[in-house]
């Protein structure tokens, strides 16, 4: 969901709702100002500010969001009042049927023993039972070696056994079964992170935000997909610059700044606030470390970031002043 989208009020003729003017004192209001009401417009009988109810027959609100159907509030239903009106939610969803998927229909193909397993595996994972959840994941994958969620569960479960190789392998055998389902590819992502292997790291977030639906739409998003976004854009970014192509890693590192609203990757404002310097655009760069300090003010490196910080804006006064002295 688009956090900043528009919206627009109408009414079926056509035409756009406006203040009216020359209207009878018998009539209801509503606010559409969105201003808090002053007490002179509340004292003042020969005031009237907002829209007459009768011309907010057929008249609608929805949201205008790039690529989403928007929910349709009639704002003739509206409570009549002096102050702002609080319309609720309008809901939008996507027109078009996403990519990438974070679901797996493959539950519901397997034979009876195969799912009876996979849900035992998801059972013990659940209490911590990771010996458990191993075996039952590998035998649901034994019964039906096409069981995508259970070959990318059993993939978790190795992960967290510390089992990186068999764990990747297990992985890889989830995309080769659906490409579209993505929760792997970010799985296999973070391990060639960690491992530094940056040219990996491109190339699976790059599957992931290829099939992002939401790759090309600007301004902050709220997105109720459960896969996180973000984590990809951290590392294609991180991999980017890794790799000196710093174009591409501003880039994806901006996308991750917008969609990162949890701000579960603090380190990424570290990462922008060095490729902004690089680019001699100390103004940003200090913003992105003072985003850094106010969400881990107390980080192992926070007084190494904070003497970063102080060389910066001591750049930053010089460059200032240089163009003052250019301008004169």
């Amino acid at each position: 969901m688009h956090r900043r989208s528009a919206s627009t009020g109408a009414c079926k003729s056509g035409r756009r709702v406006q203040h009216a003017t020359g209207i009878s004192r018998n009539d209801s209001f509503v606010d559409a100002t969105g201003d808090q009401p002053s007490q002179n417009r509340l004292n003042t009988r020969d005031s009237v500010s907002g829209i007459p109810r009768r011309d907010l027959a057929n008249c609608e609100l929805r949201a205008s969001v790039s690529g989403f159907s928007s929910s349709v509030i009639n704002l003739v239903d509206l409570a009549g009042s002096l102050s702002s009106v609080d319309v609720g939610a309008i809901v939008v969803q996507r027109r078009t049927k996403i990519e990438g998927t974070t679901l797996s229909v493959s539950p519901y193909k397997a034979p009876k023993d195969a799912r009876r397993a996979y849900e035992k595996g998801l059972e013990a994972e659940r209490k911590g039972e990771l010996a458990n959840a191993h075996k039952y994941f590998g035998k649901a994958v034994e019964i039906y070696p096409q069981y995508l969620s259970a070959w990318f569960q059993l993939g978790t479960v190795l992960r967290k056994e510390e089992q990186k190789d068999a764990a990747r392998k297990a992985f890889t055998q989830a995309t080769t079964i659906d490409s579209k389902f993505l929760p792997p590819y970010l799985s296999l992502a973070l391990i060639a992170y960690e491992a530094e292997n940056w040219t990996e790291v491109l190339n699976f977030t790059g599957h992931i935000l290829d099939l992002d639906p939401l790759n090309h739409v600007s301004g902050y998003i709220l997105d109720l997909d459960p896969l996180n976004y973000t984590e990809a854009y951290f590392y294609n970014s991180v991999a980017n610059f890794k790799l000196n192509k710093f174009e591409d890693a501003e880039k994806s590192g901006l996308k991750a700044e917008q969609v990162d609203l949890t701000t579960r990757f603090p380190q990424l404002h570290l990462l922008l606030a060095e490729l902004f310097t690089r680019k001699n655009n100390y103004g940003r760069a200090i913003a992105e470390i003072q985003n850094y300090l106010e969400l881990v003010p107390h980080a192992q490196d926070a007084d190494q970031v904070r003497v970063r910080l102080a060389k910066l804006q001591k750049l930053n006064g010089s460059e200032s002043a240089r163009e003052k002295v250019d301008q004169k």
